[in-house]
């Protein structure tokens, strides 16, 4: 029986202060064997989030599935208040946890991030810095790669083949380079020109550079990357081609470049621990210094262009132009062979 009139009817849902969200999400079903070091390095990934992200901030955790220890961590962060959101499911998947996190909201800005990943300072602040000077950047990651230059970034070379802002440039930490080569457990990564040169673009003053490709361990899409997503469920557990249908595809078919921030600002721990991580974070600086809510430009895409786009793409890619293209671009011949 219901007595009254529910005054929440018809009610609009009141203005939120948050404006970039965060998902994180967790699957640690042990502790034995490889996910032995996995509950201490999930700390450090959510403390460092906690010490280096603004108050505007909507922090999301979907944990998949994982162990009575880490959902009892999780149940004590979040009635500390430090998580806004908190998601306990069966082992789903990572891309349907993900999926569990976008479903309901609203936001300017999206990050994703694996639970091994160690946050640095300033990893809003420029990223935010890479979305106002490059209007059309869809995805920005703040862990810049020389290798992902080929992966989903057609739109870049069909809108600035001939622009001069458009070439190689020295990457500006190579350390950091050489220590993601190491969290995956393959040091020889990375080349020594990789290690050495990246791809870039410059905004119209130069005054800015982004490098060319980002990876999927974190990343940070417009909100509107996820509008209309047709994809509802992913039926692999990790990998597939998840990640690419519903993670990749939406904002390369939205006409977004995929850029990330020249600096580092943020690590991929793995699944081991190391004495470098205690260091790191010890290091960082909590502040809470309020970040002005970065201006996003609206991009009207033209769907026609799309198909241009991936064929001038597909041809340039065959390996005796994309030679020719990296010497363009500022590789000696020698280099474009290594690259």
């Amino acid at each position: 029986m219901r007595v009254g009139f529910n005054p929440n009817k018809d009610k609009p849902q009141p203005p939120s202060d948050f404006y970039h969200q965060v998902i994180v999400p967790i699957y640690i079903p042990n502790q034995d064997d490889y996910f032995k070091d996995s509950f201490n390095i999930l700390k450090y990934c959510l403390e460092s989030l906690f010490k280096t992200c603004h108050s505007k901030t909507y922090i999301a955790v979907v944990n998949n599935g994982s162990c009575i220890e880490v959902v009892n961590y999780l149940d004590d962060i979040y009635q500390q208040g430090k998580i806004q959101e908190l998601i306990h499911t069966s082992a789903i998947g990572k891309l349907n946890a993900i999926l569990k996190g976008l479903a309901g909201h609203n936001f300017d800005l999206i990050t994703i991030s694996d639970a091994d990943v160690l946050f640095l300072n300033d990893w809003q602040k420029e990223t935010y810095t890479v979305f106002e000077n490059f209007k059309k950047a869809g995805v920005v990651s703040p862990v810049p790669s020389s290798k992902m230059l080929k992966q989903f970034t057609e739109n870049i070379y069909f809108d600035n083949f001939c622009s001069k802002r458009f070439k190689f440039t020295k990457t500006k930490d190579k350390q950091s380079l050489q220590m993601f080569a190491s969290s995956i457990g393959n040091i020889d990564f990375y080349k020594d020109i990789h290690l050495n040169k990246n791809l870039t673009i410059s905004n119209a003053d130069d005054s800015v550079s982004a490098v060319i490709g980002a990876g999927h361990f974190i990343a940070t899409y417009r909100g509107n990357c996820f509008d209309g997503l047709y994809n509802r469920f992913s039926s692999y557990s990790l990998g597939g081609d998840s990640e690419k249908m519903l993670l990749d595809k939406p904002a390369e078919d939205k006409g977004y470049w995929r850029l990330s921030t020249e600096g580092n600002y943020a690590y991929h721990m793995g699944n081991v621990y190391e004495d470098w991580m205690l260091e790191t974070f010890s290091a960082i600086n909590e502040t809470k210094t309020e970040i002005k809510r970065p201006k996003i430009f609206s991009n009207k895409h033209s769907t026609y262009l799309r198909p241009f786009a991936a064929f001038f793409f597909s041809i340039l890619k065959q390996k005796a132009i994309w030679t020719l293209f990296l010497r363009y671009k500022g590789l000696t011949k020698e280099e474009a062979k290594q690259y």
